[in-house]
């Protein structure tokens, strides 16, 4: 029986554990997924060593940059962002390699692209975390310029959310939520920007993805605007997952 999992902390709503279960059970897969929650990444070591069935692993918060120093290769897209979601277990006579991917590219740029229009040449990014970094990858393969939202000190690109205006507003028709905010059961946040500037040229994306209309969203449909949350975008990354898991 091969063996999966989902490496993070807390491990409280798992969207891969519940995906994963169900495809096995649907499709008759002799397979298993299952939480690892551990409170410290120096702990991952002895997972891969404890349960030798396991072929793949999911990675979340807090643990897709720690794992990084853990594993044997990266893919050019994990590489790059330097944050990792899924890992690759081979085990060989010679040992085990782990190799580390980012399906978050994948599963974001076929959310996205469908909605895109002509129009849709410059984003703002709301947030500054670990999940803006494969945005921020697939922005740059589409050549959609970017610039972020922060809360914390500012980088390069970044800026306050107080500097967001009239005319930044205007001219970034791609509006992406990369924050946890909205998030259940705190369905009534979102994050402060004049959404009063929103126009039914803009596209709104919210990687959320519960409940299926947060708030954010909900601010774009009262101006006519498109919006998306994040379910496609959570599959998109587990469909490619799985495919990385079995392939030889």
């Amino acid at each position: 029986m091969k063996r999966y999992g989902l490496l993070g902390y807390p491990l409280t709503h798992s969207f891969s554990k519940r995906y994963f279960t169900d495809k096995f059970q649907q499709e008759n897969i002799d397979s298993t997924y299952e939480n690892f929650e551990i409170d410290n990444i120096n702990k991952f070591p002895d997972i891969i060593k404890n349960n030798p069935e396991i072929i793949g692993l999911n990675v979340t918060i807090p643990y897709k940059e720690q794992v990084i120093p853990f594993l044997d290769e990266l893919n050019d897209s994990a590489h790059e962002i330097g944050a990792v979601n899924t890992i690759q277990v081979k085990r060989t006579e010679s040992g085990i390699y782990l190799k580390g991917f980012n399906t978050d590219t994948f599963g974001f740029e076929n959310s996205l692209k469908p909605l895109l229009k002509e129009h849709h040449k410059k984003a703002l990014i709301l947030g500054t975390g670990g999940a803006s970094k494969a945005l921020k990858y697939v922005l740059t393969k589409l050549d959609i310029e970017f610039i972020s939202a922060s809360i914390e000190e500012l980088k390069e690109n970044e800026i306050r959310y107080e500097d967001i205006d009239e005319k930044m507003m205007t001219e970034r028709l791609l509006i992406i939520n990369a924050t946890p905010l909205g998030t259940f059961p705190k369905v009534d946040v979102c994050a402060n920007i004049p959404y009063e500037f929103i126009t039914e040229k803009h596209l709104l994306f919210d990687l959320v993805y519960n409940p299926e209309i947060t708030r954010f969203m909900q601010n774009g449909i009262d101006k006519g605007a498109t919006v998306k949350n994040g379910y496609d975008m959570l599959l998109g990354q587990a469909k490619k997952a799985y495919e990385i898991w079995n392939k030889e």
